[in-house]
């Protein structure tokens, strides 16, 4: 009896081990698409599953600023709209002192040469003044603030800086043989093409009380200028 228990439990045994294999066998037949099927796809995608690493390089502008001398001087050359007296070339030149990256003090000179007034152009052999008095001249000392500092580009890699500022001032203007004292108010935007070289464009309005035409009154005379200057 115990010989024949042992025979039926030795064939249990060997029928659950079959049973096991053909199980595994079936199991690795079904997941073995599958498998080869992720391969395939992961060779398709040429090494994008990894994790995407993005590297900017960082871009160098050549930018310009104003070098550590704080001295700018230079010449201008514009236009001035004399009241009463027309539009005429102006030549002159201009000093400043830069205290603080915003903040700067100006000192210029200007010269030239009255026009006829339109009585005298109506005339024609009639002259309000004598060549002698039609010289003008003004001077005046301001304070300049620098309002909209920025850059203006060209290409993709040069940069200049540039400044918009405004400038009040106090001087005198030398005109008909009388000297008149004038409050000077104007803007400008400066374009720093090196460390140590400048170009500005320039709108200022000189006013003065005068009676030069017989009556009393307060005039402007405007004027616009290119400069170039340098630092030092």
């Amino acid at each position: 009896m115990e010989i024949r228990n042992k025979r039926i439990f030795l064939k249990l045994i060997a029928k659950l081990n079959w049973s096991k294999v053909v199980f595994l066998t079936l199991l690795q037949l079904a997941v073995a698409p599958q498998l080869l099927s992720a391969e395939d796809e992961q060779k398709d995608l040429g090494g994008f599953d990894r994790i995407f690493d993005p590297k900017v390089e960082r871009r160098e502008i050549d930018r310009d600023a104003i070098d550590k001398e704080n001295w700018e001087i230079g010449g201008y050359y514009g236009i001035i709209s004399i009241e009463d007296f027309g539009s005429s070339e102006l030549v002159g030149a201009r000093i400043a002192y830069h205290v603080t990256e915003d903040f700067f003090i100006e000192t210029s000179y200007a010269k030239t040469e009255a026009g006829k007034t339109s009585f005298e152009n109506l005339l024609g052999n009639i002259q309000f003044l004598p060549d002698g008095k039609r010289e003008y001249i003004n001077y005046d000392v301001a304070l300049g603030f620098n309002l909209l500092p920025g850059e203006a580009f060209v290409g993709d890699e040069l940069a200049f800086s540039t400044s918009m500022y405004i400038v009040v001032g106090l001087g005198a203007t030398k005109f008909a043989g009388e000297t008149h004292s004038t409050i000077m108010i104007g803007g400008g935007y400066r374009v720093l093409f090196t460390d140590w070289f400048a170009m500005h464009l320039t709108l200022r309005d000189h006013f003065y009380d005068t009676e030069l035409t017989g009556v009393a009154k307060t005039v402007n005379d405007l004027e616009i200028s290119t400069s170039f200057t340098i630092f030092f």
